[in-house]
């Protein structure tokens, strides 16, 4: 008689979670992705008859390589300008003696606490047709052309300073990390400044460089909102523009951005395996046994001196100045940001909050009232919706991100062969770009055929959402899991053998035990994850609909239709506004990540015992006064 083993509820755990695991990969991941690339093949001629090669001819006879050239083109000379004015910002704050580097940091940070569609239209608010210096320079040389801040050069301009905040975070800390007897030492050699940070510093600072430029390179050939919103033709808003149109309008729309969407995913693996070759070559650092922390160095020559604080301040006022002229506007009322010129009597709150009546006269020459057509972003109807529907679908997607990353963890440090698996899983979405996930999800689902989610439409009415939310938590996952596997390193395995031998179950021993050490690092991720999809702009495009309209797409809705009918009239007001309430929500987020959430489990400890006491002793004063 064989003994009856006794129920294992951990071993039933794992494999309810495998089978669940497997459900979301095959489902969510691979089938959609999958369908995209075989619809390539599924297109039919006008006779009916199956044609495989179709789109490709479409292609190759058509302008759509147009769009792809457009793309390498901007990704080719943003990984040029980015890394010049990226390295440039880092040396002249963390490396060379510049007067005021405290302030010029805070300067060059401010693209880190907004982005996207906010920051594209913070440069338009400037630089547009309409805008404050181009009507400016309009008003200096009547000849000035007002167009002239579109395009290409436009992008380029600005999403070169919109991309340097990578390099804010990562080559900054880098750059610090070196240790400055490396430095010193090549300094009594005899080698001057300029020897020094080329054969000295730039050689331990090639693995963040090149990990920046393939950073760089992915950005600009998968950029969105700057193309579209400043009028150039690149892969991303075409495959927007085609998912949204239909075989009576133009030639297999669909099966045109299937193939765009490949191109796009062909270039992300090339550069992701150049990446990881790369990384597996290993890089040797030249350190001595006693670090010495990095300090900065004197520009010793008067005239190069006096061009790099030149050179930094020019860079600080065209960060800044957005970001001024933004928060001064979002307090002018309609007319002064109509005319882009501040009024000392023109400051009011209406943009944040509160509704005024507008009149003007009708083309018959009548006065009409429109009520409430003044209205702040806490007033506004379309703006609330698109705020709370940013907010819950970024809430849950970032929570279950962080949910999904930190359960695979906990198996993969448990599990080698299978978590080696699972672990390439999760990293799967980086095989891919955005657009291509989210253009997947939108086709696949968007009918009541797709049985194992019980036949349901869920591109259909306010199930897109739910569409929106798993786009967003896959998109999520590579970047959760690389954050997230690196806090689990921290972990002592002595402190989980200790709660075993004290009895304590596996899941009950990653409660106590294990979450309260990765916490700080959860939180972080779970931060940044809400910071970045909370002003998302691509995914948001691509499931536009009116049960699916994120913060984003107001935002770039808000001047389209401003002051038609008297309706609408505070639009530019209002979008400042919005970008100073994105910047607030930006700032917190990122003051959680790097200054609440940095602190380890002891610091907590330590801050808690700090206000256990002195909560005790007001206690006690006010017993001693009672």
């Amino acid at each position: 008689m064989t003994e009856r083993k006794p129920f294992n509820p951990e071993k039933a755990l794992v494999i309810i979670g495998g089978i669940f695991f497997a459900y979301l990969f095959f489902g969510f991941m691979l089938a959609p992705c999958l369908n995209t690339l075989t619809s390539i093949f599924r297109v039919k001629d006008a006779a009916g008859n199956p044609d495989p090669f179709a789109v490709i001819r479409f292609f190759l006879a058509g302008n759509m390589p147009k769009y792809v050239w457009n793309s390498l083109k901007l990704a080719v000379c943003l990984v040029v300008t980015v890394n010049v004015v990226g390295i440039s910002i880092v040396l002249l704050t963390e490396y060379f003696d510049i007067k005021g580097a405290r302030i010029l940091r805070l300067g060059y940070m401010t693209t880190m606490i907004y982005s996207g569609v906010a920051l594209v239209t913070g440069y338009m608010f400037l630089y547009a047709g309409d805008g404050i210096m181009t009507t400016w320079l309009k008003s200096q040389f009547p000849d000035f052309s007002p167009a002239w801040f579109s395009g290409f050069n436009a992008v380029l301009f600005t999403m070169t300073f919109a991309c340097t905040s990578n390099h804010m975070l990562f080559l900054r800390n880098a750059i610090r990390g070196i240790d400055y007897n490396t430095v010193e030492a090549s300094r009594n050699l005899g080698a001057g400044p300029v020897k020094t940070l080329f054969q000295v510093v730039f050689p331990t600072l090639l693995p963040t460089l090149f990990s920046l430029t393939v950073m760089t390179f992915i950005t600009g050939l998968c950029a969105m909102s700057a193309p579209t919103l400043l009028g150039y033709d690149s892969i991303n808003p075409e495959i927007v523009r085609l998912a949204g149109s239909s075989v009576a309008d133009e030639s297999f729309p669909q099966a045109r951005a299937a193939l765009l969407s490949i191109i796009l995913a062909c270039f992300t693996i090339v550069l992701l395996t150049i990446l990881s070759s790369y990384e597996r070559k290993g890089h040797y650092l030249s350190v001595s046994k006693t670090k010495a922390k990095l300090q900065k160095q004197k520009i010793e020559n008067p005239v190069a001196n006096i061009l790099a604080h030149i050179y930094a301040y020019v860079l600080f006022i065209i960060y800044m100045t957005p970001v001024v002229m933004i928060v001064l506007f979002s307090f002018q009322n309609y007319v002064a940001v109509r005319n882009r010129k501040l009024d000392p009597a023109g400051w009011t709150l209406v943009n944040y909050f509160g509704q005024e009546d507008y009149s003007y006269m009708s083309s018959r020459g009548t006065y009409k009232t429109r009520v409430g057509s003044i209205s702040g972003v806490f007033s506004n109807e379309a703006t609330l919706g698109g705020i709370h529907t940013s907010f819950v679908l970024s809430v849950i997607a970032a929570a279950l991100a962080c949910i999904i990353v930190v359960i695979a963890c906990n198996y993969i440090f448990k599990h080698k062969k299978s978590g080696t698996v699972l672990e390439y899983a999760l990293l799967f979405p980086w095989l891919l770009p955005t657009i291509l996930i989210c253009y997947s999800y939108r086709v696949f689902f968007n009918s009541s055929d797709v049985w194992y989610v019980f036949g349901q439409n869920l591109y259909y009415a306010d199930r897109v959402r739910i569409l929106i939310v798993l786009a967003y938590t896959v998109v999520k996952l590579p970047f959760s899991l690389r954050m997230i596997k690196a806090s689990f390193y921290a972990i002592d395995e002595e402190l989980e053998d200790a709660a075993r031998n004290l009895g304590s179950s596996a899941v009950r021993t990653f409660l106590k035990v294990k979450l309260p050490i990765i916490l700080p690092s959860v939180l972080a991720v779970f931060a940044l994850n809400f910071n970045s999809l909370f002003t998302e702009y691509d995914m948001g495009a691509t499931f536009a609909s009116t049960y699916g309209t994120t913060y984003a797409m107001v935002i770039q809705a808000m001047c389209r239709d401003e002051g038609l009918y008297g309706y609408n009239v505070n639009a530019s007001g209002r979008r400042c506004a919005s970008t100073v309430f994105i910047m607030i929500v930006s700032g917190l987020i990122l003051y959680l990540v790097y200054g609440v959430g940095s602190r380890d489990l002891s610091e907590r400890l330590e801050i808690k015992k700090k206000r256990r006491k002195r909560i005790d002793k007001v206690k006690s004063k006010l017993a001693k006064q009672s």
